[in-house]
């Protein structure tokens, strides 16, 4: 089976305040993508593709609330605290941070843990601290990782080398792998590669050799866990990923990259119809 997922980041932003939004107005934000989404994704067996979500978590009530009875689409939040509540410990002292009991109560699936921008901000904070161990970060990230296991969740794991890391991208990669996913039930989760010094405007797309090699390492180093592309599920890079074997899906984002830029519901769709009829062999 192949796993799609949507990282809508904070594309709710609209344009007036600097974002990416001109879909629709907040509070029918998250409803319309599902409204405009969840139909044309109905094509695809659930044998052959999972589509998961990730919305900021002012939408995701919104979101549910729009996945009609056979929706396809399974609502995501965008991480998880570290610590959760507990019968006979802490029953909710966790100001300003999201667990992943309330998550799975307000009617999430899944969640979305270890993206490059997650870890850049805790690399952040622990710098202030005067912490720069790396394995710091992937132990927050594990903690997240059980949390969310814990409260049922299944998890989309990011790892990633940044190009002052690509040179030792394996001891990098390896080291996310082996502390990321310490005492985690492997079944729950699907890894998300980021090759982070090839994302971004200017910047040289990471080329099938490369991500086949790498695709090749993590499933080497977790017993064959699912591997999807994280740098970018896009229109022109739909074809080479569905030929790599060992890639098991994408991560979607933005779907329109100048002039009106943003996430569009029907290029989405048109994205994922490239990458799973070309897994098909149909025209695209």
């Amino acid at each position: 089976m192949k796993h799609i997922f949507l990282n809508l980041k904070r594309f709710d932003i609209t344009k007036e305040y600097g974002g990416v939004n001109s879909l629709a107005e907040l509070p029918e934000w998250a409803s319309y993508i599902i409204k405009n989404t969840q139909e044309g994704l109905k094509k695809y067996r659930k044998e052959e593709a999972e589509f998961i979500h990730f919305f900021p978590e002012a939408h995701l009530m919104n979101a549910v609330e729009a996945l009609e009875k056979d929706s396809p689409v399974i609502i995501g939040s965008q991480g998880v605290y570290r610590e959760d509540a507990a019968v006979g410990g802490n029953f909710g002292a966790f100001t300003t941070n999201r667990t992943a009991s309330v998550v799975k109560a307000m009617g999430c699936g899944a969640t979305l843990i270890g993206h490059c921008e997650e870890r850049n901000d805790k690399k952040g904070v622990l710098k202030k601290a005067g912490i720069s161990d790396p394995i710091a970060v992937n132990g927050l990230l594990n903690e997240e990782i059980l949390c969310a296991q814990a409260a049922g969740l299944k998890v989309l794991y990011c790892i990633g080398e940044s190009a002052a890391e690509q040179y030792r991208w394996e001891e990098v990669l390896g080291e996310q792998l082996e502390t990321g996913l310490k005492g985690v039930d492997k079944e729950g989760v699907v890894i998300g590669y980021e090759p982070i010094w090839s994302i971004g405007p200017g910047k040289t797309p990471a080329g099938k050799e490369y991500i086949t090699k790498v695709a090749r390492f993590i499933k080497e180093k977790t017993d064959g866990m699912d591997v999807v592309y994280g740098g970018g599920l896009k229109a022109d890079n739909a074809k080479m990923l569905a030929s790599i074997e060992e890639i098991d899906g994408g991560l979607i984002a933005l779907t329109h990259f100048s002039d009106n830029i943003g996430f569009y519901p029907e290029e989405y769709l048109e994205i994922v119809h490239l990458y799973l009829g070309e897994q098909k062999g149909e025209d695209a």
